[in-house]
């Protein structure tokens, strides 16, 4: 597969504060590509760079044949963390406008923004301001005024950050759909279920280094099987199942006790299960898990994805 972007050994330095590590990953043309880690990770610098919005301190940044975004801006659409539309202008004036800063005539710009407003449902907003829509109504706008000159390379920097769940599916829908138009999709994100669904390959990032790229499956395979037990068990009588390797409390309510305990490499459960019955342990409800991207985060990275990692640093270097 032809690659539509390659970094190669990519740095990011502000000042004493190193963001970006020797950082290296490919994404092929076509692909939905998540770029994943906790706040503070470092996905923010290095999407600046890949746009040409800053420049690397050290590698090589390839963006559709050229060694800087900027000079491929017009094939490039980019959806970034901080979101700003005039809030006077109606939908598919600011559609329009942002088309024609990469070169759609306005004619032209106006005719795909109110095609693009209605297959998102929103054509009975298209006449009104932009400040009387909603926050998903609007996000949904910016990003339509992102793609909207058909770019090849489609970049969104945490899309879905602040929507509720029927916009972010919405919002899902949006991204396959450039996808099978034939874009190439790269967006950052902590949420892992968003990846989860979407994506043909992910790239972890954690305290500015690559900690795994492959696909969803093999990011998963990485990390173990557990069991979920619920009753009133004990932490340590647990931990002596055969194959667990590890125990932690997910919840305790009235009395319910839920455990999460980690199988080794192999294990399938079954005999942990039998040994938990024959020595008597309270289970009232047992299930065997298979591990998600989040688990796969946490085992390669150490972190959690959600978790705030922001430092005292510069606001653009701290992400």
């Amino acid at each position: 597969m032809t690659a539509a972007l390659t970094l190669e050994g990519v740095g990011k330095r502000y000042g004493e504060f190193q963001a970006v590590r020797d950082l290296s990953f490919e994404v092929g043309r076509g692909q939905i590509c998540g770029f994943l880690g906790p706040n503070g990770a470092g996905k923010t610098s290095t999407l600046r760079m890949i746009l040409g919005l800053q420049p690397a301190t050290t590698g090589r940044i390839d963006i559709l044949g050229a060694d800087n975004g900027r000079k491929v801006r017009d094939r490039i659409g980019f959806l970034p963390e901080e979101r700003g539309l005039y809030k006077k202008m109606t939908p598919v004036d600011a559609i329009a406008f942002f088309g024609s800063l990469k070169g759609v005539p306005t004619a032209e710009g106006r005719r795909r923004a109110k095609e693009l407003l209605d297959a998102q449902g929103l054509g009975a907003s298209k006449a009104r301001k932009m400040k009387e829509l909603s926050k998903g109504m609007a996000q949904k706008v910016q990003l339509i005024a992102s793609i909207v000159h058909r770019p090849e390379f489609v970049i969104l920097d945490e899309p879905f950050s602040g929507l509720d769940p029927v916009n972010q599916q919405g919002l899902e829908a949006m991204i396959r759909g450039l996808a099978a138009d034939g874009a190439t999709v790269l967006f950052s994100t902590h949420v892992m279920q968003h990846a989860e669904r979407l994506c043909d390959k992910v790239v972890l990032l954690a305290r500015g280094r690559k900690a795994f790229e492959g696909t969803v499956a093999e990011a998963r395979a990485t990390s173990r099987r557990f069991l979920e037990l619920e009753g009133d068990i004990a932490a340590e009588a647990v931990s002596k199942l055969p194959g667990v390797t590890g125990v932690e409390i997910s919840s305790e309510l009235d009395g319910a006790r839920v455990l999460r305990a980690a199988l080794a490499a192999g294990a399938g459960g079954q005999e942990a299960l039998k040994a938990a019955f024959l020595t008597g342990l309270d289970v009232r409800r047992f299930e065997l898990r298979e591990p998600t991207l989040h688990d796969a985060f946490i085992d390669l990275t150490g972190d959690h994805p959600d978790q705030d990692q922001s430092v005292s640093k510069p606001a653009e270097a701290a992400r």
